[in-house]
């Protein structure tokens, strides 16, 4: 603090970002990525994509998956329907087993994917993880227990907030550098345009990332539900999040009662709205229930509301959401607003456009660092020094992270298509390739972070992107050349196409940018012993090359 309080949140703002950006830039990814998590699931699973194709009403796919249920799965115990949205238009049913003779516990569960028109079950689509690896990854960061990764995450959100207070504290003309760009200047075009991006989308930066810490605020604080609860978390979430109880077999056997009287009289309850999600236990039981949830819609509350019904009579016998406590409805706001499941389209591709800004401020301000070290590192090679490791790491990690990560998630869309239908775990391979590619480049990065290297892999991860609608017209029947010419494709999978080839694009055009700013490089001259020596112009190439040397 001896250097004054803006120049003191100068150095919290530089610190707090470069030493966890890598991962914030993973998460910021992910997270981004993930608000079209169904529309990626989707895109991954083309079985599905002709019958998507053809949407029908919630309630005509609903009596077509109740009639196949009653006729496939009749004697089964426990019933689940997933309802069709207007993000993923698919019918889903499930059922429980019985366990094996001898054994104990659950039996398998059988699911199922149904043509919503017709109520026939559809080809077995590949097994993949879809977008929802996209979404847990930014949270759970895989290979590591949930409960590590989740305390990572929660770390680097905090340094997160700490940056961002800091950085508007430090810029004191702060709107007035959102309108300035000043390109072709080096470090300062780097700072130009951190600020700009910062300042573009800063009161997201602050939402996502405080609401992000508050999904996880159980965790990250539970000094004050172990006092009041004495750490028992059951009746924690009975009284805060309380949900209806399922009553046990009795023994007796009853018929079921039609389910098409219960979803009225729920979107009746609901005053509107459509159905999310149907689950029936200890069908064909004298205690059976059916619980019908209701969709979010539009709703900026993240929690659901739901009835229950006696099975046997159809009565409505208990409600849950319809009058939260403040405590929840808070908790489910913010949730909400982190998740932006209740946007519509605009508004989820505004929240998507302000995602990618984060992506590229987190990326800038790692960028800015190593270039603003990298002029120093000059004057140090100017007087015979050499270049710190702090620096050659940073350039190493910002190739691995930057240049890298658009590889690793092209790879992943490329194992989908690529990889057998009927491989055996075939969704551990699929992720497989993501980590593999982004090892290999982060490796190469650490080894020769050159700016040759940078249009190397800008250009890997251009190509493969751009090259995605081409591979589709080899193994699948839903390319753009039918999707979008044809009008014969679900729109979502030929937005993901579409979105391919753009950032695809914008990748190869930074590669084409890096040459013209490569060429445009004068050669170093040799000081002369009588004149005052002058700091010369290095690239990063030849940085790696002096330091090797």
């Amino acid at each position: 603090m001896k250097e004054g309080f803006r120049q003191s949140m100068a150095w919290l703002h530089t610190w707090s970002g470069l030493l966890v950006c890598w991962v914030l830039l993973l998460v910021f990814t992910a997270g981004t990525s993930a608000y079209y998590r169904d529309e990626i699931s989707l895109w991954m699973k083309p079985e599905l994509h002709e019958a998507a194709a053809s949407p029908v009403p919630n309630t005509v796919a609903i009596e077509n998956a109740i009639r196949m249920l009653e006729k496939d799965a009749a004697g089964v115990s426990r019933w689940f329907i997933n309802a069709p949205s207007d993000r993923n238009p698919a019918v889903s049913v499930g059922w429980s087993l019985p366990p094996a003779p001898g054994e104990k516990g659950r039996g398998k569960f059988v699911r199922h994917e149904l043509n919503p028109a017709t109520g026939v079950p559809l080809a077995e689509p590949r097994e993949t993880r879809g977008g929802e690896f996209l979404y847990r990854l930014h949270y759970d960061l895989h290979y590591m227990p949930a409960k590590w990764a989740r305390w990572i995450v929660g770390f680097c959100a905090m340094f997160m907030l700490a940056a961002i207070v800091s950085g508007v504290i430090t810029h004191k003309r702060i709107f007035k550098d959102f309108f300035t760009f000043r390109p072709k200047k080096g470090q300062r075009s780097w700072l130009d345009a951190h600020n700009a991006l910062a300042v573009l989308a800063l009161p997201y930066h602050l939402m996502i990332t405080y609401t992000g810490l508050v999904t996880l605020m159980f965790m990250y604080m539970p000094a004050g539900v172990d006092a009041v609860y004495k750490g028992d978390q059951k009746a924690f979430q009975a009284d805060v999040f309380p949900a209806a109880e399922n009553k046990k077999p009795a023994g007796k056997p009853a018929p079921l009662a039609p389910l098409g009287p219960m979803i009225l009289q729920a979107q009746k309850h609901w005053g509107g709205g459509e159905v999310d999600r149907i689950t029936v236990n200890n069908a064909g039981d004298a205690n059976a229930t059916v619980n019908i949830s209701r969709q979010q819609g539009q709703k900026l509350s993240y929690l659901r509301q739901a009835v229950q019904f006696d099975g046997v009579t159809g009565a409505m016998t208990s409600t849950t959401g319809d009058t939260p406590s403040g405590a929840a409805e808070s908790r489910g706001v913010l949730m909400g607003l982190h998740l932006a499941s209740f946007a519509d389209p605009l508004l989820r591709f505004l929240f998507f456009l302000c995602g990618m800004a984060g992506c590229a401020m987190v990326a800038t301000g790692a960028l800015l660092w190593a270039v603003k070290k990298r002029q120093e590192a000059a004057k140090v090679l100017a007087k015979g020094g050499k270049v710190g490791f702090g620096l050659r790491l940073v350039e190493g990690l910002n190739l691995g992270a930057i240049g890298g990560l658009p590889i690793a998630y092209a790879a992943y869309f490329w194992g989908n298509r690529l990889l057998p239908v009927g491989m055996e775990k075939r969704i551990d391979a699929e992720i497989s390739w993501f980590f593999i590619a982004w090892g290999v480049a982060t490796v190469i990065g650490l080894v020769r972070p050159t700016r040759g290297m940078w249009q190397i892999m800008l250009g890997i991860g251009g190509a493969m992107f751009m090259a995605l609608p081409l591979l589709n017209v080899f193994t699948t029947h839903s390319h753009l050349g039918i999707t979008l010419l044809q009008g014969k494709g679900p729109w979502p999978v030929v937005g993901f196409d579409l979105f391919a080839l753009v950032f695809g694009f914008f990748l190869l055009y930074a590669v084409r940018h890096l040459q013209k700013k490569k060429s445009a490089l004068k050669p170093v001259a040799k000081a002369r012993p009588q004149a005052k020596p002058t700091v010369p112009t290095v690239d990063s190439d030849e940085l790696v090359t002096r330091e090797a040397t």
